[in-house]
């Protein structure tokens, strides 16, 4: 008799995952390469731009706390579906902006604001999902292929969205963004269960090697972690630090490469939207090798080493390489180094949420929303700050300016031990446990 092995439900659905992130960043990049265009209809200036960009990672970042929160307490599948539905209608509001409206930056912010508000559940919800569903030992691939998306996402944007936009207009890009996002919320909420013991397609095998997996969080399944423990952790905040940092040096890639590009380096708008993808193709693929490495050396050497040490290494020669881009006196060159400076940095990506789902537990969905949330408070900053950087010094200042956040986030890794696991408390027993 032929034995049957585990299912592998859980990959299907770390799959989607991924793809619901490709669209969320489709959907969170697509103004960047609008930007330019933008900016002359309502004639923004280059610092007003960047606060459009920042007031997406200030709603973003606001409501991380409240995403994972959201994601611990009702479940991932009913508040990832939420969340794809919301984002869905705040892009496609984003063309609603009239260009003969004197409000029109504030509108901008507005709308910008609530889209980044409605995301803050993506990948908390994800890591709340993944401490129930994956394995420690998969950890690291998981949240590799997940963040993958991200680089996936944001590659595929610039050529996109600018075909749409020579074509037809930069409104129906975002119209064309919005209904991939109704579509990723759809499957998702067909596709997913909160728990493996749910899903109709999960077998015996399957559940049983996730049980085994996952023991510690199964042992304290009604248990999360109160905020003291959170707050009081060493760990937390050895990662939240230096996902501030990660959150800087990332998010200029996603917002003033392509106007770098085109107005420094001058790249035509084709060539431009071309090399701007390379960085963020290296995300996705440094994403997923980060975390199939952090796996294997994990496996080997223990987490500390797998988890810390990759993401020490990572950002060590992100550091490196974005400073020697920065130098280059060759464009090409220059747009070339700093790709693989991007994706040096995001071999360190899965590190960040295997790290926080292995010290929350049943609380990854707060955990990891409290460390996203400052990333995102990295980002704001650095969408404001690049372009007053490069107008009071250069832009070759902007971009070592990354590479010494480089170099703090890359330290402070040295600190996390993650396998100090948060405290538990009983849910309900008025010990202040979030609910």
């Amino acid at each position: 008799m032929k034995r049957i092995g585990p299912s592998r439900v859980r990959w299907l659905l770390v799959g989607w995952i991924a793809l619901t992130g490709a669209v969320s960043y489709l959907d969170r990049v697509n103004i960047s390469i609008a930007g330019h265009t933008i900016s002359e209809q309502f004639h923004l200036s280059n610092p007003e731009l960047g606060l459009v960009f920042s007031a997406f990672t200030i709603g973003y970042g606001a409501f991380q706390l409240v995403g994972g929160w959201a994601a611990d307490r009702f479940g991932p599948r009913r508040v990832l579906t939420f969340g794809a539905v919301w984002w869905a209608v705040f892009t496609v509001l984003t063309t609603s902006v009239p260009a003969s409206v004197f409000g029109a930056l504030l509108l901008f912010l507005l709308i910008r604001f609530m889209l980044g508000a409605g995301e803050s559940v993506m990948y908390p919800s994800s890591n709340r999902w993944l401490a129930d569903w994956i394995p420690k030992a998969e950890r690291g691939l998981a949240n590799g292929i997940i963040f993958a998306g991200v680089g996936a996402g944001a590659a595929v944007t610039p050529p996109i969205i600018a075909v749409i936009m020579m074509h037809y207009g930069w409104r129906e890009a975002f119209w064309f963004c919005g209904l991939l996002g109704l579509l990723i919320g759809l499957g998702w909420y067909l596709l997913a269960r909160d728990r493996p013991e749910e899903h109709p397609r999960v077998n015996p095998q399957e559940l049983k090697l996730i049980r085994e997996g996952t023991l510690n969080e199964e042992a304290s399944v009604q248990r999360r972690a109160p905020w003291g423990a959170i707050l009081k952790s060493k760990d937390v905040w050895g990662i939240t630090i230096s996902y501030f940092c990660y959150g800087y040096v990332a998010y200029i890639f996603l917002t003033w490469f392509f106007i770098y590009l085109t107005t420094v380096r001058g790249f035509t708008l084709k060539k431009g939207s071309l090399y701007t993808m390379l960085p963020l193709a290296a995300m996705s693929v440094c994403s997923a090798v980060g975390g199939l490495i952090s796996d294997a050396v994990s496996k080997k050497w223990g987490r500390r080493v797998g988890r810390c040490g990759i993401a020490v290494l990572g950002l060590g020669l992100a550091a490196i390489l974005l400073a020697l881009g920065a130098l280059s006196s060759s464009a090409t060159t220059g747009a070339l180094i700093m790709a693989a400076g991007a994706g040096s940095l995001y071999l360190s990506q899965s590190s960040y949420w295997a790290v926080s789902a292995d010290l929350g537990g049943p609380s990854a969905g707060t955990v990891s929303g409290f460390m996203n949330m400052w990333a995102q408070a990295g980002s704001a900053i650095t969408a404001v700050v690049t372009p007053i950087i490069a107008i009071h010094f250069s832009w070759m200042a902007s971009f070592m300016v990354t590479a010494g956040f480089c170099v703090v986030g890359s330290v402070v890794w040295l600190f996390v031990n993650p396998d100090r696991p948060l405290a538990t408390e009983k849910h309900g027993d008025g010990t202040g446990a979030p609910a």
